[in-house]
């Protein structure tokens, strides 16, 4: 007689911003309303009923990854039932219509002097996607996901850096304008591992990105970077949860965005919990944001919770101003035109910021895009 096992779901007491449940089945979640917290600032109308948790696949992305040596790509059929629960229901619902995981690994200590490009490219059907990259014990890489085209799409990546790993990962949205993407970006850092975790958001119609932090070791650092742009009509989303549950652990987190347009609307929010036994952390997040015109709107909630007073140091900041008229108007005077000037204005909001993801490949894309997509406005 064949045994069946109940499936298990994680439950936890919502007494801080851990997710309350934890599970790979779409089922075992509430569908999600404008009322929860979670999706207060989500255009649910415009999800494509993706927070469903049952739309069927239409198609899939194609997916194409450069070669380097000391790394290595596959796409296995097998679905692993060990993997730690999703926190939602378009996650989850993502999952369950997989038929394949891809996976890149970084091998162990091997220092890819190449950065590892995968591109992810949509067709306009509706898709689902599981990226892991594992980097492997003292092993260190620079990765960029690139997404471009057009597509309905749900797609996870979760990051494992080993002990003394160290990596670089770039997760770069430049969708075309119809564009749908939500992800949840699983992090977890073995002992004295680091990350910089990098998220560049310039297309498409609704991007929804939540990155997360899990130290599983003591000595884990993570960086977390997002640089946004919306214009008219985009929706721009980005929901941080750092977990801080082991000792002497560090995270800085750094987020910037500007708007320019009717019904632009860019949120972040920030989460950071240092728990009882987190002795020794040191955190900091900031969000910045820049509103070029008139009708946008920006959204930014940093929350910090902290269990111990045995830290280092936690701090948070969150500012957004409007374009500054006064600089405007000092650049024309010493007999720069307002095109340029305005050019030159935008490009100091963001330079220190392409100074700290110090990837080339990415930078002057990013300085060419935004300029693209502001349609001369700068």
């Amino acid at each position: 007689m064949t045994e069946v096992k109940e499936r298990e779901v994680a439950i936890v007491p919502p007494k801080d911003h851990t997710p309350v449940v934890r599970s790979l089945d779409p089922s075992d979640f509430p569908t999600p309303t404008s009322r929860d917290e979670e999706f207060r600032f989500t255009p649910m109308s415009r999800l494509h009923n993706l927070h469903q948790g049952n739309v069927v696949a239409t198609g899939s992305m194609a997916i194409a990854v450069n070669k380097v040596a000391g790394s290595r790509f596959e796409i296995a059929g097998a679905k692993s039932t060990d993997r730690i629960g999703f926190t939602d229901k378009i996650a989850a619902g993502a999952w369950s219509q997989l038929d394949a995981v891809s996976t890149l690994t970084i091998e162990a200590n091997q220092n890819l002097s190449e950065s590892v490009i995968v591109s992810i490219v949509g067709s306009g059907a509706v898709a689902f996607g599981q990226l892991d990259i594992n980097v492997e014990k003292f092993a260190s890489a620079v990765v960029i996901v690139d997404h471009i085209g057009a597509a309905t799409y749900a797609g996870n990546i979760d990051i494992n850096v080993a002990d003394g790993g160290a990596v670089t990962v770039v997760s770069l949205q430049d969708w075309d304008a119809s564009a749908l993407h939500l992800a949840q970006h699983r992090i977890t850092l073995g002992k004295d591992a680091s990350i910089k975790h990098v998220s560049v958001t310039l297309g498409g119609d609704v991007v929804r990105i939540l990155p997360s932090v899990h130290y599983a070791a003591p000595g884990g650092q993570a960086e977390l970077i997002g640089l946004y742009f919306a214009g008219a009509g985009q929706h721009t989303e980005h929901r941080l949860f750092v977990d801080h549950s082991e000792a002497n652990c560090r995270s800085n987190v750094v987020y910037k965005g500007a708007l320019d347009g009717e019904d632009a609307h860019t949120v972040w929010v920030g989460d950071v919990l240092i728990r009882a036994n987190a002795i020794g952390t040191d955190t900091y997040e900031i969000n910045r944001n820049l509103v070029l015109s008139g009708g946008g709107r920006a959204d930014s909630v940093p929350n910090l919770e902290i269990e111990t007073g045995e830290i280092v140091g936690a701090g948070h900041a969150s500012t957004t101003g409007r374009f500054d008229d006064e600089q405007l108007f000092y650049l024309q005077s010493r007999g720069i035109n307002e095109e340029e000037a305005r050019k030159l204005v935008l490009r100091g909001f963001f330079e220190d910021l392409l100074g700290q993801i110090a990837v080339p490949e990415i930078n002057d894309r990013v300085r060419d895009s935004i300029e693209a997509r502001l349609g001369g406005r700068i």
